[in-house]
């Protein structure tokens, strides 16, 4: 008798196997920075799909580690699955999401659930490397438009960053520490910025220095990390934002290295006010959110939303920001709320997930500026006077309170929000599974 024989015959075989692609989906969406809500929710209506309830169903997601539970009261199943290499793919977000629906809708074998997620398991990115590096560029030009630089910066930034990119790129197929890929990265783009402040022409050189490393700017998963803490899911939150602050770190750690061996004086007291209609402003943000999705590997179809949605985010905060001078902070959080807000009715249109619309669309809005001032004035803490210290701690407050307030902004929509969305997906997969012969799960085979 061979194995597969002893499998089929094996009462915990069929069991076993649906844990295991429940957990993979999991896996798919935790490391390709899903929400840990959407991953929780996404897996228990696979789950359901596979005819297995609620009541017997326990699910435990940290960042690295997701465990399965299932459970009759008298017979108990556990398993788990690693998520190792986390990385950011808004397709694979949107095909997991579609496979859960289809799934249910179109009654699929668990032979056919296999195939279709292990089909997205291996979904090539949507862009080439190329492609990729030239859209991390326009992001980071898009960026430097952003806080006032001519056409010319914006160029130059742009060549920068995409150079910067193809450097981390590299050192990420050469299994370099990822964070030391981000270091290093960082380092070349802030040293080629600063050449470009050589060449004549551009009356803002010192722009593309603010700009040329915000391609790594660890938006998504800040964002993250609140959304999971709001939640309650705090071990995943606290675990996401341990894991940007070290992103963070090392991307300072190579700008500060390029700058002292550079020994480049403070720039970052120029004038970072965009002199600029909002015409022009709209040009910069889209630029940016497309950029940056080309990064997370938006589907193609949602490049205009998600351009549109970076229009609008930008513009509500500069109109909050410098025409009612309520603050940057203000300014970002009403941007964030806004988008959010027109997502909850845009995902019935555009039939994907919110936070791939979303994320991309805010991402524009990180206070690059502050963050670089606050850099700066740690470096040269020792040369500072009062005056200039409490300016440095300013940069601090406000940078730290514009990221929160974007990520808050992002997430309290979408929490208030799903209660109502929840209601109207609980009822349409209510009734998808009241067509399914299989809905209810056989306790005999524990």
């Amino acid at each position: 008798m061979d194995n597969n024989q002893v499998y089929m015959k094996d009462p915990y075989f069929e069991i076993g196997r649906k844990l295991l692609l429940i957990l993979k989906t999991g896996q798919i969406l935790m490391e390709n920075a899903a929400d840990t809500n959407r991953i929780t929710r996404t897996m228990k209506r696979v789950a359901a799909f596979m005819g297995i309830t609620a009541e017997m169903l326990h699910i435990h997601i940290t960042y690295t580690t997701i465990m399965i539970n299932i459970s009759d009261g008298n017979h108990s199943i556990t398993k788990f699955q690693k998520c190792i290499r986390h990385g950011i793919n808004m397709s694979k977000i949107s095909a997991i999401s579609k496979l859960s629906w289809r799934a249910i809708e179109k009654d699929y074998t668990l032979d056919q659930y296999e195939n279709k997620l292990n089909k997205i398991l291996t979904l090539k990115k949507q862009y080439t490397s190329c492609f990729i590096a030239i859209g991390a560029g326009l992001a980071c030009g898009g960026f430097c438009k952003l806080f006032g630089c001519d056409w010319l910066a914006f160029f130059y930034t742009a060549i920068c960053a995409s150079i910067g990119f193809i450097i981390r790129t590299y050192c990420n197929k050469l299994d370099i520490n990822a964070y030391a890929s981000i270091a290093i990265s960082s380092f070349a783009a802030t040293i080629l910025a600063y050449m470009t402040h050589f060449i004549p022409g551009s009356a803002t050189p010192w722009h593309p220095l603010l700009a040329c490393a915000l391609f790594i700017v660890p938006g998504i998963p800040l964002i993250n990390s609140v959304d999971d803490l709001l939640d309650n899911y705090i071990v995943s939150g606290i675990t996401r934002a341990v894991n940007t602050i070290l992103m963070v770190g090392s991307m300072s750690f190579g700008i500060v290295l390029a700058i002292k061996l550079c020994q480049v004086k403070d720039f970052t007291t120029l004038s970072t006010r965009p002199d600029s209609s909002y015409f022009i402003y709209s040009i910069a943000a889209a630029i940016a959110s497309i950029g940056f999705s080309t990064i997370f590997n938006v589907p193609r179809r949602l490049l205009w939303v998600v351009a549109l949605g970076g229009v609008i985010s930008v513009c509500t905060r500069n109109f909050i920001n410098f025409d009612l001078n309520m603050g940057l902070a203000a300014g970002s959080f009403a941007g964030a709320m806004v988008v959010s807000f027109i997502a909850i009715k845009a995902v019935h249109y555009v039939h994907t997930p919110m936070h791939v619309i979303t994320l991309p669309s805010v991402i524009p809005m990180i206070p690059g500026v502050f963050m670089y001032r606050l850099m700066f004035g740690l470096i040269n803490i020792n040369d500072l006077d009062t005056t200039s210290l409490i300016q440095v701690f300013q940069s601090g407050v406000i940078a730290s309170l514009t990221i929160l307030a974007i990520a808050i902004g992002v997430a309290i929509p979408h929490i208030f929000a799903r209660k109502y969305l929840a209601r109207r997906k609980k009822k349409k997969y209510m009734v998808l599974l009241q067509k399914r012969n299989n809905t209810t799960f056989d306790t005999n085979l524990l």
